[in-house]
């Protein structure tokens, strides 16, 4: 696939090697979001990126939305021995045995919590900051990340550290991680964007899917 057109805006770096990245950077990645199941969808994935490029995941994720049953905590709990033989012949998604079974296992303890996982989550999130001026002075954890981490894997909640755990705060918003020059503004909180991504694209240079 080639590059997207250039529109004229200015866009973290990240974002600006597909047409894909593009969309994601634009009306999701930092939108605040709420909702138990939501949230759940975001911490799988956050999950199953890790050691991959997250162009791998943003392809993959309409699979991933059908494998496991559109992300419905309540439906993935009471996932079994069939669906985990099922998930591990499925070569729409990441075939990896630790990551499926902590996206059940953590289904379970989400279904479980005397709390939902938004409340959960959402206590975590630090104040407001100022943008970062460039992707170097984007941190890789926080003293906030770190925590969330901690309680998470306290509750027996998997595959959530503290990298992931940030991820997870800068992809539904928890913090604003969008560099100052980008032409993305802020958006106010409880707003829920679901993009679907289904087109699936090709592997870019640098961000290859192996």
């Amino acid at each position: 696939m080639s590059e997207p057109a250039d529109d004229g805006l200015v866009r973290c770096g990240w974002s600006t090697g597909s047409q894909l990245y593009r969309d994601y950077h634009d009306t999701e990645w930092g939108v605040p979001l709420h909702g138990d199941d939501a949230l759940f969808e975001r911490l799988c994935l956050e999950a199953f990126q890790s050691g991959l490029a997250w162009i791998t995941i943003l392809r993959k994720r309409p699979a991933f939305r059908a494998a496991f049953a559109g992300f419905e905590i309540a439906k993935v709990a009471e996932f079994g021995d069939d669906d985990r033989a099922r998930l591990l012949a499925d070569t729409g998604i990441v075939r990896n045995r630790a990551k499926i079974d902590a996206a059940i296992t953590n289904a379970r303890v989400a279904r479980d919590l005397p709390v939902g996982l938004d409340e959960l989550v959402w206590s975590f999130a630090p104040a407001p900051r100022p943008r970062p001026a460039t992707l170097a002075d984007v941190p890789a954890t926080t003293p906030e990340s770190v925590a969330l981490a901690k309680e998470l894997k306290r509750r027996g909640f998997a595959f959530v550290g503290p990298t992931t755990a940030y991820a997870l705060m800068q992809a539904t918003g928890m913090v604003d991680d969008h560099l100052e020059v980008c032409w993305v503004r802020p958006t106010p909180d409880g707003t829920d964007s679901r993009v679907t991504f289904p087109t699936q694209v090709s592997a870019r240079a640098g961000n290859r899917e192996e």
